[in-house]
């Protein structure tokens, strides 16, 4: 497949365009490779030389990730940096690159699939917490109750690894708003909103204090862990649509 139609296509489906987003994402295609075609995608968080190495190796022409290779900002072509373009040339490996579109995608976002993982019966998960006027997480209703036992065992499930729990909000959660990623200094932004329980990837240190001290459930799985789901679901969806081969090259960070 052409990697330009592919890459029209996924800018189209993620609004790439139109998402506000940090300046250092840069959503979209950041690396095109030299022979502009797609034969198998790789799926990773992070754009950094072992996962580039490991695409590259795994056959992979095209990876798709969460934060791109200018997350850092501006920086001289040498040492990795460098060392990562090469390896791309020398593979013809192109990076596409989605961050907050892809978050706050209401069918492929690392919000809404992390949700769904959670396999809460008759939750209705609704867009929730705009960044800039564009909703990078989710929110639902649990109208029958969950204990936060239980809940943390669906969440251990899904993520994989056991979440860090503050447990300063009820025993019996109803109120659920998830932002994966670093969200968890919206803690206060949560209350205001209704939120019992908040699940998202991380957050400063203060942010377990003030869950306690607002009566706020707030699990912190992994900034990593919590962006896994939507590189997935996009590499997933364009393999059914395309007939593409893809893997996820799995690099956690521990954070």
């Amino acid at each position: 497949m052409k990697l330009a139609d592919l890459v029209a296509y996924v800018n189209d489906l993620l609004q790439t365009a139109t998402v506000p987003d940090y300046g250092n994402a840069l959503n979209g295609l950041q690396l095109e490779n030299y022979s502009g075609d797609v034969s198998k995608i790789a799926a990773a968080v992070d754009a950094h030389l072992p996962v580039v190495k490991m695409a590259a190796q795994r056959g992979c022409d095209l990876l798709l990730v969460h934060h791109g290779i200018f997350w850092s900002g501006l920086q001289p072509l040498v040492g990795p940096h460098y060392q990562k373009l090469r390896v791309c040339g020398e593979n013809d490996l192109a990076i596409y690159s989605a961050h907050l579109p892809l978050d706050g995608h209401l069918e492929l976002g690392n919000g809404i699939q992390l949700a769904r993982a959670l396999e809460l019966p008759g939750v209705e998960w609704t867009s929730f917490f705009p960044y800039k006027g564009f909703p990078i997480g989710v929110r639902g209703e649990v109208a029958a109750g969950v204990s936060r036992e239980d809940l943390s065992a669906r969440l251990e499930k899904a993520l994989g690894a056991k979440a860090h729990l503050c447990p300063g909000g009820p025993e019996e959660i109803r109120q659920i708003g998830i932002v994966t990623g670093g969200a968890g200094d919206a803690v206060a932004t949560m209350k205001e909103q209704g939120i019992d329980t908040f699940i998202t990837g991380e957050g400063p240190h203060w942010s377990y204090t003030l869950a306690e001290e607002l009566g706020v459930n707030l699990y912190y799985g992994g900034h990593y862990a919590t962006e896994t789901f939507g590189v997935k679901a996009l590499a997933a969806h364009l393999s059914t649509k395309f007939g593409l081969p893809w893997e996820f090259i799995d690099h956690p960070t521990g954070l």
